[in-house]
C-alpha cells in the first residue's frame, strides 16, 4: 500500500469518526431538550416527594441486583459474618502472651540493626500521642530509636512537655521542637536529621504499632536480607484497635499495583542506604509524599519483603486520610504527580493517569502504544457456528484497533453449516487452518500460532464476545512492555457476573489454580478496589490472553501435555520464571460464555482427565504452590474466591 492509499484510508476513517461524533452530539442535544422540557413541567415539580421515595426503593433494588440478586445478598451477609469471626484472630488477640514476649525479647539475631522510627508531630491530641509512643515502648525488639520532630503551634505546648519528659527518661526517644511547621514532608525530613539507625521506619503521630512488628522485621532482615519492608494494616475507630473497620491484607511487591494504588503504605521500613543521593520526602508531593517515596525507594531496593501479618493500626478520625481522602484533597493531585514522575523515570512518555470509579487515588494508567504492531488472534473451533459468528462479528464491529488478523483453527467439525460459514470468513480475509488430530487445546493453539504473521499472539476462545471497543489497545499497552509476559482481560458470563479477574495458584478444591472475584457482579469494586485497576497477577486465562510471539515461540507455546486445562496457567508460570510480569486489566472487557464448546470438567472421563492434569500441575509447580501466590495473601482462604479470610 503506497502513501496515497494510506492517506485516503486514514481520511475515510477520520471522516467516519467525525460523522459518528456529530450524530452522537445531535442525539445528545435532542435528549437534553427533552430532559429540560420534563423538568420545566409543573406536574414533574409537584411529584418530587413521590419520586424521592421511588428512587430510594430503586436504589435498594439496584443494590440487591448488583450483589447478584437475593443469592448475592445472602452471600454478602455470610461474607461479613465470616470476616467478623476471622477478626478474632487479629487486633489485641494477636498480641504476644507473656511467654511469647519473653522469648522474643531474649532472642539474639546475627544482625541487630538500630531502627529509627520517624514521627512528625503537629498539634497531636494527647491520647493519640500517649498511645502512639506507648506502642513503640511495648516493642519486643528493643534496639529502636524514636525520632520526634514537633511542628505544633503555641496552643499545644503540652505535646512538647510530654515528649521532653519521655526523652529524659528514655535515651532512645529523641525530641526536637521545630521553629515552624514545615508540613508533613518537611517535618518528617527534620525527623530524619535526628536518626542514627541503619534502618528508617515511618510512623504517623495518631497511629499504633503491633508490639511484634519490629521483631518480625528484624527476622526478615536476617533471613532475607530485606532492605525494604512493609506489613498488612487495618483502620480502626476510637481508642480501641479491636474496633477494626477495614483490614487490608496486601500482595507482595507488585509494581503495577503500586503505580495504580499506594497499597504498600504502612508500615514502611527501609535500609538507610536507599536514601543515598535522594530525598526522603519531597515537599512538592505533600499529601502523597509516602507514595512518591515508596515508588522511588522500591526501585532502588534489592530485597522487598512483605510481612503478611496485620501489624499496623491506622486510626480513622475526622481530618485523617484513613477517614476520607477528601480531607486532604491536594493528596489526589500529589499522588498523580508522583506516579507520573516515576513513569518518566522509567522512560515512559505520553501516558495518561486518570482516577477510577473505586477511589480518586486509585488510577488507570494509559500507556502510549508504540508503532502499529500486528496482532494474530488465534481462535480454536469445532462446530458452534453461532458462537463463532458472534465472536468474530464482535471483533470486527467493535474493535478500534485495526491491525490484526484472525486465524480460526478448525478441529474435526462435522456440521455442514460451519463449513459454509468458513467459506464466508475466508472471503472476508479470515484464515481457516485445519488441525486434524484429537482435541488437545494446547496443540490446536500451537498449530494455529505457526500460521501467525503478527508480532503478538492473542489466544481467544470461540465463545467470547467483545464489550470494550479498545480492548486490544488496553491489552497491547502492557504486552509491549519489556518486563511483561502475558496480559489478560476481564471476562463476564452472560448475566454480567465475573468469570475471570486474574488467576491465583493454589486456589480451589484441587489446589491448582482458581479465578478471583468469581461470580461477583460487574459493578463490584472488588477487594480493596482491585477490580478497578490493572495489576500484576500470577496468571491469566487463555480464553483471552495476549503475549509477544517471540516469547510464545521461545517457550515452545502451550505445554501440549496439558491437553485441556491449566495450560494457560502453566504458560504464565513459565513466563514468570523468565523474570517477566503477567498483568490483568479490567479495562479490556469481554463476555465469555464458558465451556459451551467442550462442556464442564466435572463428570466421567472429563473429570478423570482434569484430576490427572491437576496432579501433573501440582507436581510440576510444587515449589511455587508451596511458596504461595505472591499476589494473594496467606491470610486469605484457598477455599473461596472472594478474598474471605481464613478462620
Amino acid at each position: 500500500m503506497n502513501y496515497q492509499e494510506m492517506y485516503e484510508k486514514e481520511h475515510i476513517k477520520s471522516a467516519d469518526l467525525a460523522s459518528r461524533v456529530a450524530e452522537l452530539e445531535e442525539a445528545n442535544d435532542y435528549l437534553q431538550f427533552r430532559l429540560d422540557r420534563i423538568h420545566n413541567n409543573p406536574l414533574w415539580r409537584s411529584t418530587k416527594g413521590l419520586r424521592t421515595c421511588m428512587h430510594a426503593l430503586m436504589r435498594q433494588t439496584s443494590r440487591i441486583r448488583n450483589c447478584g440478586g437475593l443469592r448475592g445478598v445472602m452471600a454478602k451477609i455470610a461474607y461479613k459474618k465470616r470476616e467478623k469471626e476471622a477478626m478474632k484472630n487479629y487486633g489485641t488477640n494477636s498480641f504476644p502472651s507473656p511467654e511469647e514476649r519473653e522469648a522474643q525479647e531474649s532472642t539474639e539475631f546475627a544482625y541487630e540493626p538500630l531502627i529509627s522510627i520517624l514521627v512528625p508531630l503537629y498539634n497531636t491530641p494527647m491520647n493519640f500521642l500517649e498511645q502512639m509512643i506507648g506502642s513503640v515502648e511495648a516493642q519486643t525488639y528493643k534496639k529502636w530509636q524514636l525520632c520526634l520532630a514537633d511542628g505544633s503551634d503555641k496552643d499545644h505546648d503540652e505535646v512538647g512537655e510530654y515528649c521532653n519528659n519521655k526523652a529524659e527518661n528514655d535515651k532512645r526517644i529523641v525530641y526536637r521542637k521545630l521553629e515552624s511547621n514545615e508540613g508533613i514532608s518537611g517535618n518528617t525530613n527534620e525527623c530524619l536529621k535526628l536518626a542514627d539507625g541503619e534502618y528508617i521506619a515511618l510512623f504517623d503521630h495518631d497511629d499504633i504499632l503491633h508490639p511484634c512488628v519490629l521483631f518480625e522485621y528484624v527476622m526478615a532482615i536476617n533471613e532475607k536480607q530485606a532492605d525494604y519492608l512493609y506489613c498488612d494494616e487495618t483502620t480502626f475507630a476510637g481508642d480501641n484497635i479491636d474496633h477494626m473497620l477495614t483490614m487490608h491484607f496486601k500482595p507482595d511487591y507488585a509494581v503495577d499495583n503500586l503505580r495504580a494504588n499506594n497499597y504498600i503504605c504502612h508500615f514502611s521500613c527501609f535500609k538507610r542506604d536507599l536514601l543515598d543521593t535522594t530525598e526522603l520526602f519531597r515537599t512538592k508531593y505533600d499529601g502523597s509524599q509516602d507514595h512518591d517515596m515508596i515508588l522511588r525507594l522500591t526501585d532502588r531496593a534489592k530485597s522487598i519483603v512483605h510481612v503478611p501479618k496485620l501489624m499496623y493500626y491506622w486510626r480513622s478520625h475526622a481530618g485523617s486520610v484513613a477517614k476520607d481522602i477528601n480531607a486532604k484533597s491536594y493528596a489526589i493531585e500529589a499522588a498523580r504527580g508522583a506516579v507520573a514522575d516515576s513513569l518518566r523515570t522509567h522512560g515512559y512518555k505520553n501516558f495518561r493517569i486518570t482516577s477510577t470509579r473505586a477511589f480518586e487515588t486509585i488510577f488507570k494508567i494509559s500507556y502510549e502504544i508504540e508503532g502499529n504492531p500486528k496482532i494474530s488472534i488465534i481462535i480454536p473451533n469445532r462446530n458452534h457456528k453461532s458462537d463463532l459468528e458472534t465472536c468474530i462479528e464482535s471483533i470486527k464491529e467493535k474493535s478500534t484497533y485495526d491491525n490484526y488478523e484472525i486465524i480460526v483453527v478448525e478441529n474435526n467439525s462435522d456440521e455442514e453449516e460451519i463449513f459454509d460459514y468458513y467459506k464466508t470468513l475466508e472471503e472476508s480475509g479470515v484464515k481457516i487452518v485445519r488441525y486434524e488430530g484429537g482435541f488437545n487445546y494446547s496443540k490446536i493453539c500451537n498449530f494455529g500460532e505457526s500460521f501467525a504473521e503478527g508480532e503478538y499472539i492473542l489466544l481467544l476462545n470461540n465463545d467470547t464476545k467483545v464489550i470494550t471497543v479498545n480492548w486490544m489497545e488496553e491489552m497491547l499497552m502492557y504486552a509491549q512492555r519489556k518486563d511483561v509476559g502475558a496480559v489478560g482481560a476481564k471476562l463476564y458470563y452472560a448475566d454480567k457476573t465475573i468469570q475471570h479477574a486474574g488467576v491465583v495458584i493454589g486456589l480451589g478444591a484441587h489446589r491448582t489454580a482458581g479465578h478471583t472475584h468469581y461470580m461477583q457482579s460487574r459493578e463490584n469494586l472488588g477487594y480493596m478496589g482491585r477490580l478497578c485497576y490493572a495489576q500484576d497477577v500470577t496468571a491469566v486465562t487463555g480464553a483471552c490472553l495476549l503475549v509477544k510471539k517471540e516469547l510464545y515461540d521461545k517457550l515452545g507455546g502451550l505445554d501440549e501435555s496439558f491437553e485441556v486445562s491449566l495450560n494457560d496457567v502453566d504458560l504464565c508460570l513459565r513466563l514468570r520464571h523468565m523474570g517477566l510480569l503477567n498483568v490483568w486489566t479490567p479495562f479490556a472487557e469481554l463476555y465469555h460464555f464458558e465451556s459451551k464448546s467442550r462442556g464442564l470438567d466435572d463428570k466421567g472421563e472429563k473429570a478423570e482427565r482434569y484430576n490427572r492434569e491437576s496432579e501433573q500441575f501440582r507436581q510440576k509447580w510444587k515449589e511455587d504452590l508451596e511458596a504461595g501466590d505472591p499476589y494473594y495473601n496467606i491470610n486469605f482462604s484457598l477455599d473461596r474466591s472472594d478474598y474471605s479470610l481464613k478462620i
